[in-house]
């Protein structure tokens, strides 16, 4: 199992793995949070950019009717988003970032979930999702702070060590605190946010793929070797429900 950017995937067994994650009691309760502050409406056009599986632009196309669309770079996740939606949703791939990188519009809404802050060209993605938004289009965004991941368990040096080592993976481990300004200098109006930790067992579900992640990721960043990693996963995976953390955040906009 290989990843590249921070949990993106560069292999079809990997990206498999992450298509796992979506589907435990942590991401269900962030999809619920999702629909509901996405809030779409029947009749609405609207995109989802890093639909993942699908779970997400399902739910949305159930409650829009024709209408929905979603985008992702990686193929094994539009395979499988395309096999869980069917014709209720048009599914392409495709990554953001320019002029032109997304489809049709103008969308009455956009969800852009866990891309941005895996991005380089952070201006010209949000001028992007700016471009397909009509006027008066809402923007919600997920992304992660991952400067707050925690880790249960003794051994909190080792844990900032690993944790920092995965911060090195994702170009903006702390993108909610950046994203705000970037808004406004794209023309977005109305700015909000919403903290939403994800939080769970870390032996099990989410935290357990999570793991599982970081520790291919970390050997060889921030003067970690194997044995320390896998030292540090070891110690995680025995900590049975004790639970593991990280901040999650929604920021939301509209196109005047």
């Amino acid at each position: 199992m290989r990843y590249g950017t921070g949990i993106l995937p560069v292999d079809a067994a990997s990206a498999r793995r992450v298509a796992d994650t979506y589907d435990t009691a942590e991401a269900r309760t962030e999809r619920e949070r999702t629909l509901e502050l996405l809030d779409p409406r029947a009749g609405e056009q609207i995109l989802v950019v890093g639909i993942g599986p699908g779970q997400l632009l399902d739910e949305v196309a159930r409650a829009v009717g024709p209408g929905a669309t979603g985008v992702d770079p990686d193929p094994v996740m539009v395979t499988l988003a395309r096999r869980r939606c069917g014709t209720r949703a048009v599914v392409t791939q495709r990554a953001l970032a320019g002029p032109g990188s997304l489809p049709g519009g103008p969308y009455d809404a956009v969800a852009c979930l866990q891309v941005l802050e895996f991005l380089e060209d952070l201006p010209a993605a949000v001028a992007e999702l700016y471009r397909v938004l009509r006027p008066g289009g809402r923007l919600l965004v997920l992304d992660t702070d991952w400067t707050s991941l925690h880790w249960p368990g003794p051994g909190q040096d080792r844990h900032r060590r690993i944790r920092d080592a995965w911060c090195t993976t994702v170009p903006r481990s702390r993108l909610p605190y950046e994203l705000g300004p970037l808004l406004q200098r794209a023309g977005f109006d109305g700015e909000w946010t919403r903290r939403m930790p994800m939080r769970g067992p870390a032996s099990t579900g989410y935290g357990a793929a999570l793991r599982e992640m970081v520790a291919d990721a970390a050997p060889g960043r921030c003067g970690l070797t194997r044995a320390d990693v896998d030292a540090w996963a070891s110690g995680v995976a025995s900590c049975g429900d004790e639970p593991f953390s990280v901040d999650r955040w929604f920021l939301g906009a509209v196109r005047p």
